[in-house]
């Protein structure tokens, strides 16, 4: 029987079940995607109907211009079909210390979606590219027939436009199975070997993030009777160095809808921050869902962020 991950926390530190302080503001424009990828925890789709209109956009940019110094995390589903997507990143430009964009790369390619490689450099973001390995076979059989090699071709645009040299461009490698990522740091000399030797790509910095079990993940343990047992396994590889910088004590999560939650695996399986008489807090209530010292919502799947060198949105956490 897996412990509770927040009494495990508080056998630690009882600090670390409490928010410190909003450094990043994660903002999922919806559900519709390109891809339709086996692990996808928000169950993403071109069928997907959750998508983040102007009116919430706009409440946002306010906030980061009332708030300087927070980081901007841009996400989806595929971010880039929400129809406002250059919206929300034309209104918030000079509002952050620093905008992510996280893509899935395929959608560079994308018929009508040529401009996106030069609109990322214009706009000087960040982009955080999903790769789960540099291995044709290995991704196609997580992400779909054909999708590596387009992910090949828009990293060479962005390698082309100074990404992996003077602008930023990270990958994120996720397991293919229920197992924890290895090495970080190890996995990120093997990527940048073999994509080199291989392609002629560089990159910036690889990001390891380990599959929550949850969603499509889940899903798909419970068809092979694993998921008690990955479950097991990531509360056994549980990391207390890892647990002190959880991303969820300093990063919000905003949904389609303006909802906040503790972070976008929260938000995936409908467990958001509720105030004090229990009613759900949207963006104009940032104030109080981001006060130091309040309680974070913790679930099982959190002991996914904890697991071996951590997980998290940027990476290991130890």
């Amino acid at each position: 029987m897996v412990a509770a991950f927040k009494e495990k926390l508080r056998e630690i530190d009882p600090l670390y079940t409490t928010f410190e302080g909003l450094q990043t503001l994660q903002v999922n424009l919806g559900n519709r995607c390109n891809l339709s990828c086996a692990h996808c925890h928000v169950d993403a789709s071109p069928a997907g109907k959750r998508i983040m209109g102007q009116e919430v956009m706009e409440k946002i940019a306010g906030l980061l211009a009332r708030r300087p110094g927070i980081t901007l995390d841009i996400t989806g589903g595929c971010p880039e079909m929400n129809p406002h997507f250059r919206f929300l990143v034309e209104a918030t430009q000079g509002l952050s210390c620093r905008r992510m964009v996280r893509s899935n790369l395929a959608i560079l390619t994308e018929p009508g979606m040529e401009w996106l490689p030069s609109f990322f450099r214009d706009q000087e973001l960040v982009v955080i590219a999903s790769l789960p390995c540099y291995l044709e076979e290995n991704v196609d059989k997580q992400r779909g027939g054909g999708v590596f090699e387009k992910s090949i071709t828009a990293l060479r645009q962005l390698n082309e436009l100074g990404y992996g040299d003077s602008l930023e461009l990270d990958l994120v490698y996720n397991p293919g199975g229920p197992f924890v990522p290895g090495s970080q740091k190890e996995l990120e000399q093997s990527y940048k070997k073999e994509l080199l030797a291989r392609y002629g790509i560089h990159f910036t910095s690889l990001f390891t993030i380990a599959n929550a079990p949850i969603g499509r993940f889940r899903e798909y343990l419970e068809a092979k009777g694993a998921y008690e047992r990955y479950l097991a396994t990531l509360a056994t590889r549980f990391n207390p160095d890892a647990a002190r910088t959880i991303m969820c004590r300093t990063l919000v999560s905003v949904d389609w809808k303006g909802f906040l939650y503790n972070c976008d695996f929260n938000q995936a399986i409908g467990l958001p921050i509720t105030g004090a008489d229990g009613h759900i807090l949207k963006i104009d209530d940032l104030e109080e869902a981001a006060r130091s010292g309040v309680e974070l919502f913790l679930a099982q799947h959190c002991y996914s962020c904890t697991a071996g060198e951590g997980s998290s949105c940027t990476g290991a956490l130890a």
